[in-house]
C-alpha cells in the first residue's frame, strides 16, 4: 500500500461509489486472532461494554471470553460504515456487547490518504477513548470531508512532497480534525505527536494489507467476521438485520 497513493485520493472520498478496496498492499498476513487479557469480569457498577483494550490489530469492546466474537473491518472515511454506527452500533452495544455475549473488535481499513490522521487521532488517548472518538468521527463525517473537498488540488499536492513525518499532520490540518480533536479530549500537543508517530503509520498501513491477505473475500467496507468466518450479506435486507441474525445464531 503506498502512502502517496492515499494522499492523492484523499480527495475524493465522498465521490466514491462504495467503500470498495482500492488499496496496493504488501507484507505478510498476521494470523495470530488470540487476544490475552486478564480482566475476566466487567468493573465493578459497570458492564462489559466498559472494558475496551488494544489488540494486534485494532481495537476491541467487550467480553474477552465471549462466546461470538465480532471482527468489524471499517474506513473513518467511509459513508457506509458511517451508516452502520448510525443504525446498528447502539443496539450492538446495548443488547450484545453489554451483555458479556458478543465482543466487538474495530480494524481499521485504510480506503485512502484521510483515514490514516483520522486514525492517529482516534487512537491518540488510548484504548479507553477510541470507540468514543471514533463514533465522534463517523458522526461528524460530511464535516471534516467536506473541508478536505474543498481544498484545491494544488494544495494537496504540495502535503504529498512533504517529508513523511509531516503529511498526515498537514493532511489533518486541511481537514479541521487537529482543533476537532482538541475539542474532545485531546491535547493540541499531543494530536500533533501522534499525527507525526510514523511508526503507528506503518502499522496502520500493514494492518490494512494483512486484512486483504487474511480475508480473501474482503471486498470492501464495512465487512464482518464472526468466529474466524467471513459474513456474508446480500441484497435482500437491511445490513444489521442480516448480522443480527447471524450472531444471533452463533449465541444460540
Amino acid at each position: 500500500m503506498k502512502i502517496r497513493n492515499l494522499i492523492a485520493c484523499a480527495v475524493a472520498v465522498v465521490a466514491l461509489a462504495g467503500c470498495n478496496k482500492k488499496s496496493e498492499t504488501n507484507g505478510t498476513v498476521a494470523t495470530n486472532e488470540t487476544v490475552t487479557i486478564t480482566q475476566a469480569n466487567p468493573p465493578p457498577g459497570g458492564n462489559w461494554s466498559d472494558v475496551v483494550y488494544a489488540t494486534s490489530a485494532g481495537f476491541m469492546m467487550g467480553n474477552p471470553n465471549a462466546k461470538v466474537k465480532l471482527i468489524e473491518i471499517g474506513a473513518l472515511t467511509c459513508p457506509h460504515c458511517r451508516e452502520f454506527d448510525e443504525t446498528a452500533v447502539p443496539e450492538l452495544i446495548e443488547k450484545y456487547v453489554k451483555s458479556g455475549q458478543v465482543s466487538w473488535e474495530f480494524r481499521p481499513y485504510l480506503l485512502n490518504g484521510l483515514d490514516i490522521p483520522a486514525n492517529l487521532l482516534a487512537r491518540c488517548n488510548g484504548p479507553k477513548s477510541f470507540f468514543p472518538l471514533a463514533r465522534a468521527l463517523y458522526k461528524d463525517q460530511p464535516i471534516w470531508i467536506g473541508k478536505i473537498q474543498a481544498v484545491p488540488q494544488a494544495q494537496v499536492e504540495q502535503v504529498q512532497n512533504l517529508p513523511p513525518s509531516q503529511q498526515f499532520a498537514e493532511l489533518a490540518k486541511l481537514a479541521g480534525l487537529p482543533e476537532w480533536a482538541a475539542a474532545r479530549g485531546v491535547a493540541p500537543a499531543k494530536g500533533d505527536q501522534c499525527l507525526r508517530d510514523e511508526k503507528t503509520v506503518d502499522q496502520l498501513v500493514q494492518q490494512s494489507g494483512d486484512i486483504t491477505t487474511q480475508y480473501p473475500q474482503f471486498k470492501g467496507t464495512p465487512a464482518f467476521v464472526i468466529n474466524g468466518k467471513m459474513f456474508e450479506a446480500t441484497g435482500s435486507s437491511p445490513l444489521w438485520d442480516q448480522l443480527k441474525a447471524a450472531l444471533n445464531g452463533a449465541i444460540g
